[in-house]
């Protein structure tokens, strides 16, 4: 769990001014699960920061998706901050996988606050570096790594994240984050089960090996 208050802190060390105007001008919003945030083409006004939940953050190909990596708590979606530096038009989607709270930054004033405070690019830049790793892996999955394995490096990355075994994930999630299709992943997950890798059942997908 993250709060406000724990975002404050990563930003204490630019000093009180900082912090009043910080305060003052950020909106904290909640939504549902499957809501969209952002989509492709969208003009970006704000910087999200996740307090709570999780975000999908990901680019549609005849109609697929190819996820890029997920938001979690106290991180940022590098992609929208990117934008607000060109010409401020997201080229990708985001879309909250679990009842989500983010903090919302508008983009002029971390622009501003770029050239009025330089240390403020510490926190930008190890997001920048969390998500250049998270899309090399990311590809050497598609490039490297049979679908079967995908299905389960996923279902192990649900686990991870939400912290619930089992996850709560439909067959149809996981064909569009992988970019294939449903019946495909249920042959897998299929073959999984009777493996006794996984347990399905109303609760969802419980994975019963190690990472």
């Amino acid at each position: 769990m993250c709060s406000y208050e724990d975002i404050e802190d990563q930003f204490r060390f630019l000093g009180a001014d900082f912090l009043k105007e910080f305060k003052d001008c950020c909106v904290i919003q909640q939504f549902e699960a499957k809501t969209e945030l952002m989509y492709e083409g969208q003009n970006v006004k704000f910087i999200p920061v996740v307090l709570t939940g999780l975000v999908k953050v990901f680019a549609m190909n005849e109609d697929r998706e190819l996820v890029y990596y997920f938001v979690r708590p106290k991180q940022s979606c590098i992609m929208t901050f990117s934008a607000a530096f060109r010409d401020g038009i997201s080229r990708v989607s985001a879309v909250t996988e679990d009842p989500t709270e983010v903090l919302l930054i508008p983009v002029h004033k971390v622009l501003r606050w770029m050239n009025l405070y330089p240390a403020l690019n510490r926190f930008f830049y190890s997001e920048y570096d969390l998500r250049f790793a998270e899309m090399i892996d990311m590809l050497n999955k598609v490039v490297f790594h049979r679908l079967d394995r995908r299905v389960m490096d996923y279902l192990h990355q649900k686990v991870e994240i939400t912290g619930k075994n089992p996850v709560k994930v439909s067959h149809k999630d996981i064909a569009n984050s992988l970019g294939t299709a449903r019946e495909v992943v249920s042959r897998i997950l299929k073959k999984f089960e009777h493996e006794g890798n996984i347990r399905q059942n109303s609760l969802g997908i419980e994975v019963m090996v190690p990472l």
